[in-house]
């Protein structure tokens, strides 16, 4: 379910965005004002105002825009008459989505057997592709890796996405660990919400009967090491990227991929990483204290990473390298403290999982 606007003490520009959007008859209307958007939304990233925030504030104008194109293109289509669901995944799917956001997306419909999910499927395919050309003209790229709704691959009924969840978990390998950290963050957009409901019931059902498949999972969090020396000082990159750190790989991704974790072993429905930790938190040995101090270390991280993405531009097509030397001595200590307290979200995994 989509994170809602009406969740941030708005300003005038703000609403006035927000009617606009509610009145997007046109869908070649729609990327100018996705331009409209973006400007607006990074006006208020370099006010440095709190990461935490500003991802929702962003994903939230995201999720907006796209339920307004996929109103928009139903209408441009011969949709079948059954139960279906947009469902948003990886960043999107977690409300956590900064300036450089590619499609990670999907879409579950119901179907009594193999046959009809066939015929159905080819039903549902021109309209999925047609609102990931939609969106990819609004500036949400196109997924690399084809995940997203208008692949045959991820416009599946209820049974086929059951199926492909029950093989991840029961079996898994390392595409399956991969698969998990995006379509593991699933959450229903647009249509039937009870279809996307049902299947984060199931991920939660079978992860919580599966603890070998959330200690792989562990193992692979642990692979993303915390950028930190044996000081405790921040360190950059190989000589080939200069002075910059991955502040996504090496820095939120930690906090996520462990939130993850704490969630699904808890048997807690959240997606956000925030309210996972809250939530998750108190199940798995954490303090009320350390808790808070994760969520700011996280939301400091999320500050820096879009920061540069301002700085960068829009015509950046990565936004997760943080240039150490543009870092002030007090974000520099920030940053440092905040990669501790990733650390120590690690060296919780390895005491949780015995690595």
């Amino acid at each position: 379910m989509p994170w809602s606007l009406e969740n941030v003490l708005p300003c005038r520009q703000q609403l006035e965005l927000e009617s606009r959007l509610n009145a997007l008859a046109v869908l070649d209307e729609a990327p100018g004002l996705a331009r409209e958007i973006d400007d607006f939304l990074r006006g208020l990233a370099a006010r440095d105002l709190s990461g935490r925030l500003m991802t929702r504030l962003i994903s939230a104008f995201n999720d907006r825009l796209t339920i307004r194109i996929i109103e928009l293109t139903v209408r441009r289509h011969r949709m079948p008459r059954v139960s279906w669901c947009w469902l948003a995944l990886g960043s999107e799917g977690r409300h956590e989505q900064t300036f450089v956001s590619d499609q990670d997306n999907g879409l579950v419909f119901s179907a009594t057997n193999r046959d009809e999910a066939d015929a159905l499927r080819e039903l549902f395919l021109p309209f999925a592709q047609d609102v990931n050309k939609r969106l990819a003209e609004c500036g949400f790229t196109l997924c690399k890796g084809g995940i997203m709704a208008g692949n045959p691959a991820w416009c599946l009924s209820v049974d086929e996405w059951r199926r492909r969840f029950y093989e991840w978990v029961r079996r898994p390998e390392p595409e399956a660990l991969l698969n998990a950290t995006i379509f593991f963050d699933l959450s229903a957009l647009y249509g039937d919400f009870k279809l996307g409901e049902e299947l984060r019931s199931l991920i939660l059902s079978l992860t919580a009967d599966t603890p070998a498949f959330l200690h792989l999972m562990a193992v692979n969090a642990l692979h993303a090491p915390v950028p930190l020396n044996f000081r405790g000082e921040v360190v950059a990159e190989d000589a080939g990227r200069g002075d910059q750190v991955d502040l996504k790989k090496f820095g939120s991704r930690i906090f996520v991929d462990a939130a993850r974790i704490f969630a699904l072993s808890s048997g807690i429905p959240a997606v956000n990483t925030s309210a996972r930790l809250l939530e998750a938190g108190p199940t798995i040995g954490m303090h009320g204290d350390d808790i808070v101090a994760v969520d700011a270390a996280f939301s400091h991280v999320l500050r820096l990473r879009l920061r540069q993405q301002v700085a960068d531009g829009p015509a950046a097509e990565t936004g997760t390298g943080v240039a150490l030397a543009n870092l002030n001595e007090v974000d520099l200590a920030i940053l440092r403290v905040a990669l501790r307290q990733a650390k120590r979200l690690q060296q919780r995994l390895q005491l949780n999982y015995r690595l």
